[in-house]
């Protein structure tokens, strides 16, 4: 079956709903696909197997087809998936076609990264205002964005339409910030800070814990060291017989 464009008409063989019902683990998963999609249209290639863009993304054939199922996407026999109209799906699907305006709030060394980073603008992305409590950080050039103070807020968020704040300040100071990133009506947040936020229904908060991250491999690493202290483990591979036994 071939695939179909979004926005196809409803009642078409395979076409996709003005905008479809999707799990929230496909959804976690489209900017992976979205990912190495750009990759392989960068290296030239024009269509791609389930199989090559499964493994291009790191997940299961099969896992993928389901998930690009539920966009009407089932390629074609023999050939694979357009990468182009792959892409155009993805983006449409997430919102990208529409260049959303972020706001950056906290310019200490994580959030000077942040809005040095170039990459938001190809994926869709437009960081359009930098802010800090800070008098201190006030005034600052970062990435052609002069950092204005946090107070300026409301009218900043007003003029440029702001979709999604990012939170990069330390974790006393991010349920502030939340607040008035609500009350300018920004309703999507990303939070770095170490805390958890309390908003209102309607608004979504994603998290991103770089010291949780960095735990859970810690208990990769502590499982797998305990594994191999094991009778039979790794260090006793080549028939050496285990101490005390």
């Amino acid at each position: 079956m071939s695939q179909q464009r979004h926005g196809s008409t409803p009642g078409n063989a395979g076409a996709v709903p003005a905008f479809p019902d999707l799990p929230e683990a496909t959804i976690a998963r489209l900017p992976e696909y979205l990912r190495a999609l750009h990759h392989l249209a960068e290296t030239g290639a024009d269509t791609i197997s389930s199989e090559g863009l499964a493994a291009a993304a790191g997940v299961n054939s099969a896992k993928l087809r389901k998930d690009l199922s539920h966009l009407g996407s089932y390629g074609t026999r023999g050939v694979g998936y357009d990468v182009a109209l792959l892409v155009d799906q993805i983006e449409y699907i997430l919102g990208l076609d529409q260049r959303r305006a972020v706001c950056l709030v906290g310019v200490g060394n994580l959030g000077h990264a942040l809005a040095g980073y170039a990459g938001f603008a190809s994926r869709g992305f437009r960081i359009v205002a930098l802010f800090d409590a800070d008098p201190a950080r006030v005034g600052e050039q970062i990435n052609g964005l002069t950092v204005r103070h946090f107070d300026e807020l409301p009218r900043v968020a007003a003029a440029e339409a702001l979709a999604i704040g990012v939170i990069a300040t330390p974790a006393n100071a991010a349920q502030a910030v939340a607040d008035g990133l609500v009350a300018a009506g920004v309703t999507s947040i990303l939070n770095f800070a170490p805390c958890v936020l309390s908003v209102p229904p309607g608004v979504d908060v994603r998290k991103v814990d770089l010291a949780i991250e960095l735990q859970i491999l810690s208990f990769h690493e502590h499982r797998k060291a305990s594994l191999t202290a094991l009778p039979g483990g790794r260090e006793n591979a080549g028939g050496q017989e285990a101490v005390g036994s």
